[in-house]
């Protein structure tokens, strides 16, 4: 169950998020990779700031593979600062709220931004 997910460490770095930990989580859920289901999009992730980079998430089937650096031709771009990036995932901030007040800026399908609680945990 979603509440029963452990949530990434307060200091992980967005490298090992995204590189490893999403795509381990994915893994180890079931549910979420039912969830998930066949289908396979590209996400890209512009983490701004001191520590931040680009990260890419490629979906298929269930299953999630994460790297450092731009993906050629990514479904979704979530651009967000650093540190609205930490409180998001301490929990501190919703992805909504966030949103809402222009922290977290997207381009690409829109429709594939409702299921980022479902990738990323």
């Amino acid at each position: 169950m979603a509440d029963e997910r452990k949530l990434p460490p307060h200091d992980i770095t967005p490298e090992a998020f995204f590189v490893e930990w999403v795509p381990q989580a994915i893994e180890r859920d079931p549910e979420r990779r039912a969830r998930l289901g066949s289908d396979a999009f590209a996400l890209q992730f512009e983490i701004e700031g001191d520590g931040g980079g680009v990260f890419s998430l490629e979906v298929d089937g269930g299953r999630a593979r994460g790297r450092s650096g731009a993906h050629e031709a990514p479904n979704l771009c979530v651009s967000v600062d650093l540190e609205i990036w930490r409180q998001l995932n301490r929990g501190e901030v919703s992805a909504p709220m966030a949103f809402l007040r222009r922290r977290v800026r997207l381009r690409g399908d829109l429709r594939l931004a409702v299921r980022l609680h479902v990738i990323l945990g």
